[in-house]
């Protein structure tokens, strides 16, 4: 809940200060940093709460500390190249890539309530599901909208 509040918010503010300093509207641009700011909002969950998401991280897969490291990284990474002309495109497509790719981690860690704040196996369990995937579904169409199609 707390990554969509940080887009709108921040897509409102940008659309806003973009048309007071450029008198007219951006809804492309607004997207695009909303979505990075929304992308480093949700990487620095990557370096605050390591040990809980290396929880959701199925148990065959080594390296779970590096790859939560990793794809916070990569995060900060598709933020910043969101904001180029030259590569919003690659860079939209990455995003729906890992979107896609972080999907089925995203349902391991609910199916086996992982709680990724605190680290614990009280998380919301499947019913959070019901949330998190439309919210996965809407951060694809998003990023295709402002940043590829666009």
């Amino acid at each position: 809940m707390k990554p969509l509040v940080v887009l709108l918010l921040s897509f409102t503010i940008s659309l806003v200060a973009i048309q007071v300093l450029k008198k007219r509207y951006d809804f492309g641009l607004s997207g695009r940093i909303a979505m990075s700011i929304m992308l480093i909002f949700t990487a620095l969950g990557h370096f605050v709460f390591t040990k809980g998401m290396a929880m959701m991280i199925p148990s065959f897969l080594p390296l779970k500390l590096e790859m939560v490291w990793l794809t916070g990284v990569l995060e900060i990474v598709f933020a910043l190249g969101l904001l180029f002309s030259n590569t919003k495109i690659i860079v939209g497509w990455g995003i729906i890539v890992f979107l896609l790719i972080v999907l089925p981690i995203n349902i391991y860690g609910a199916m086996n309530t992982i709680n990724y704040q605190k680290g614990t196996l009280d998380g919301d369990g499947i019913s959070y599901l019901w949330f998190r995937v439309p919210l996965q579904l809407f951060f694809i169409i998003w990023v295709y909208v402002c940043a590829i199609r666009r």
